[in-house]
């Protein structure tokens, strides 16, 4: 494993195709029914032109592509258990439309080892190459119990 569970320049990809249920379930899920995703009449007379995906549902595809890197690090099976502390300079840079392919590129920026912290700069882009979305993310490795000193982790920053 090295020094600690991820180092820097570690990465991982993850791409979906955003199909119609997938905007649907998530709509149910979240309430959010607005009508730039479930609308079709409204959204053709949007500049638009016809309905886009939520962005939060990016976020969604963001945090699948944490619990692989998760799993690439081996830490869920070690005397670690990472927890996300959240999502950090977001921006939704292009809608995603129905059909459109996604793919998140994860990658480890950063290891402050006194914190058992990483952060990692996210981009998605669509089947075009086109940035859609941009984040950055914080994973806590918290040390499991028994496996050395244990405290929650600061809320804060």
């Amino acid at each position: 494993m090295g020094e600690f569970y991820v180092a820097v320049g570690d990465a991982v990809r993850f791409a979906k195709t955003v199909g119609e249920s997938d905007v649907y379930l998530f709509a149910g899920i979240t309430g959010d029914l607005g009508p730039n995703h479930v609308n079709e009449e409204f959204m053709k007379r949007s500049a638009y032109g016809r309905r886009i995906a939520h962005g939060a549902l990016l976020i969604g595809f963001m945090s699948t592509a944490s619990t692989l890197m998760i799993a690439k690090s081996g830490a869920d099976q070690g005397d670690a258990t990472p927890v996300s502390l959240g999502y950090d300079r977001v921006r939704f840079l292009k809608p995603v439309y129905i059909n459109d392919t996604v793919t998140v590129h994860y990658e480890i920026v950063e290891v402050d080892l006194a914190k058992r912290r990483s952060r990692a700069r996210i981009e998605v882009v669509n089947q075009h190459g086109d940035p859609v979305a941009v984040a950055e993310h914080l994973l806590q490795w918290v040390p499991k119990m028994g496996t050395g000193s244990f405290s929650e982790p600061a809320a804060k920053e």
